[in-house]
């Protein structure tokens, strides 16, 4: 699909226009000019001054003709790039409008292309708007259905349930700490995942370089008397690595971190269950940590396969009976809709074997095409369900998590999800993930220790967002680990001042 736009000349529109053409179009390309070639053509025309005033006109090959037009109060900030925000959502209102009239296609996100909705209602909760306002500013603002305003609501009231206190935890942080490795690459995933099989070298340097981090910043916290509200492993697979280095890495989480006792939470991804031993169990069990994942990912053999996860179902269900059995009390198990093959018949089977095992908490992910995945590169290997299908299979997931008593508790979507859908958290009661709230509402400073891992510093008085992210490969890790290590403690010696600060 070729789009030709013209009135719109300034490059910072690039980006949100082709943004919401994917939402429409599997292969959309946008000219920023009149193009004979162009299967439809969209003039705009805008006028700041008291309002903005924003159209848009349609036309295709056919002739058709579509017009749409937004006009809002023109509220004019100090800053420019705010500016210029509320005149890019007034020229997505209208570009949206006139594409799905066009398709046919309704987007219940309407133009929201970010990862974080529920940020922009606790923003709302923070500002005291009442509720009815607040969701009627959303359907206004960024044309969000009330279906998904509904579910925004039932995430926010949850998290303000289980952590009362989250817009006031900006004096403490969460830790991250991502091991790098795993015994196969998933097809579709990106995350920093290096097949751990003769890598014993590069894992040994790893986990020096991350030891030393571990002491640093532990050190830092001490000393400013900063607080931990969560730890996280994740990866990678951190059970990936032995039960003797596993043993090590939280003896140092214990002497180098401030009060663990007190830690609020401490998860470790065994996402993978080919990585899981009745020796790691143990030590999970002595460092007194009983919230793990375990990731079926689907319940269908040939999927498993087709994704690169080299674990049979069986062995999933085995593992997570041993885990029961050896003391762990908060286990997550995670789902994908619209894997490769698989529909409503293979996703229906996946629930009613968890149904099997009712896991404390079940996260429902919508196959998202990461660009740099195996699975985008070769597409054409991976069949995936259609637009309709990955919508009644979220029905599904939906369905079956309020007849089981799970709610809903966070909530994040990414580009190039199948259907623009979502992956939800849910959870029994009192059984949520503390840190996927904290990740997923950035109310607090995130600090990411070892391979691939990302911080978030939040500044306490502004909010504004400062990231820093460790290398993704073990080796430029382990050539510079103590430099990324004073880097991230420079940052938070500025962050954490007099100024309104934690310390």
């Amino acid at each position: 699909m070729i789009i030709s736009i013209i009135g719109l000349e300034d490059e910072r529109f690039n980006r949100p226009l082709q943004l919401i053409a994917n939402l429409f179009f599997e292969e959309s390309q946008i000219i920023k000019a009149i193009n004979e070639e162009a299967d439809i053509c969209i003039e705009f025309k805008k006028n700041v001054q008291e309002t903005i005033s924003v159209s848009a006109e349609l036309k295709d090959k056919e002739g058709k003709v579509l017009f749409s037009e937004y006009e809002k109060e023109w509220s004019p900030t100090n800053s420019e790039k705010e500016n210029f925000k509320q005149i890019k959502n007034a020229v997505a209102h209208v570009y949206l409008s006139v594409l799905q009239d066009l398709t046919g296609i309704i987007q219940k996100w309407g133009i929201l292309t970010g990862v974080r909705p529920t940020k922009l209602l606790h923003r709302k909760v923070q500002e005291g708007i009442p509720l009815k306002d607040a969701h009627q500013q959303l359907k206004d603002d960024y044309l969000i259905s009330d279906e998904k305003i509904e579910l925004m609501q039932h995430i926010v009231d949850r998290q303000l349930t289980v952590v009362p206190d989250l817009y006031s935890l900006q004096k403490e942080v969460s830790i991250y700490i991502g091991i790098p490795f795993c015994p196969t690459k998933c097809a579709y995933c990106t995350f920093p995942a290096y097949a751990i099989n003769g890598r014993q070298g590069s894992v040994d340097s790893f986990l020096g370089g991350l030891h030393y981090e571990m002491k640093r910043i532990g050190a830092w916290l001490k000393e400013k008397s900063v607080r931990i509200t969560t730890v996280y492993y994740g990866g990678g697979t951190p059970t990936s690595i032995t039960a003797e280095e596993m043993d090590m890495l939280y003896e140092e989480m214990y002497m180098s971190f401030p009060d663990v006792e007190n830690i609020r939470e401490i998860t470790v991804e065994a996402g993978r269950p080919d990585t899981i031993t009745p020796e790691k169990l143990e030590v999970l069990k002595k460092w007194n940590i009983d919230r793990i994942s375990i990731n079926p990912q689907s319940y269908t053999q040939e999927t498993l396969k087709a994704i690169g996860r080299h674990h049979t179902v069986t062995e999933t269900i085995n593992k997570y009976h041993l885990a029961r059995e050896m003391g762990m009390n908060n286990i997550n198990m995670d789902l994908i809709i619209g894997l490769p093959g698989e529909g409503i018949p293979e996703f229906t089977h996946s629930l009613s074997e968890t149904e099997k095992l009712m896991p404390e908490s079940l996260t429902v992910h919508t196959l998202s095409f990461k660009r740099a995945s195996e699975m985008t590169k070769n597409k054409q290997k991976y069949k995936v369900a259609d637009r309709e299908e990955v919508e009644k299979m979220m029905g599904l997931a939906q369905e079956w998590t309020t007849t089981h008593g799970y709610v809903p508790y966070y909530l994040y979507r990414q580009k190039n999800i199948l259907g623009n859908l979502e992956n939800v958290g849910y959870s029994l009661p009192n059984q949520e993930s503390i840190y996927n709230i904290m990740i997923m509402e950035e109310q607090q400073t995130i600090i990411g220790l070892g391979c691939g891992a990302a911080s978030k510093f939040i500044d306490p008085l502004s909010g504004k967002i400062t990231h820093f992210a460790n290398p993704k490969d073990p080796k430029t890790y382990n050539d510079s680990f103590e430099k990324y290590t004073e880097d991230k403690i420079n940052i938070l010696e500025e962050l954490f001042t007099e100024k309104g600060s934690p310390a």
